[in-house]
């Protein structure tokens, strides 16, 4: 049986600004917004195309509300693959998303740290080789 990992909670403060965040700041499509009831809702947002999307759940209780912008006990807590690194790098720079370091070239790609409106850390990054596959893959088509 083949699985994939589809979808992770995110917990957030707030549910229209962390949708406000991840929509206009990362440019994330909102698949999903349900009312639930009771003051909660079923809202995920994650790139088009393959791969997880987060669940963003607001916070419920002093526990939750705690755990807000560190989630991963201050390490960074996912990556955003590209194949244009440069361009989403100056795309997201625009849009006011806050990166707490300058790009760096690694062994394995290229990728440098932002963070979301809570804090939490997030990579962008373009794997190497990721750009090639890209652009033989687009050739194809």
């Amino acid at each position: 049986m083949t699985q994939t990992i589809a979808t992770m909670t995110l917990v957030v403060a707030d549910y229209d600004e962390a949708i406000a965040f991840y929509t206009q700041k990362l440019g994330f499509r909102l698949h999903a917004d349900t009312d639930l009831g009771k003051g909660k809702r079923w809202v995920v947002v994650g790139p088009d195309g393959p791969g997880a999307r987060l669940l963003l759940a607001q916070a419920d209780g002093e526990k939750q509300r705690a755990a807000v912008g560190n989630q991963t006990g201050g390490r960074v807590m996912g990556f955003i693959e590209t194949q244009d690194f440069v361009g989403d790098f100056a795309a997201m720079t625009a849009r006011g998303v806050s990166f707490i370091e300058a790009p760096r070239h690694e062994a394995y790609g290229s990728v440098v740290v932002f963070e979301d409106l809570y804090g939490n850390k997030w990579d962008l990054i373009e794997p190497k080789g990721l750009a090639e596959c890209g652009k033989r893959l687009s050739s194809r088509r």
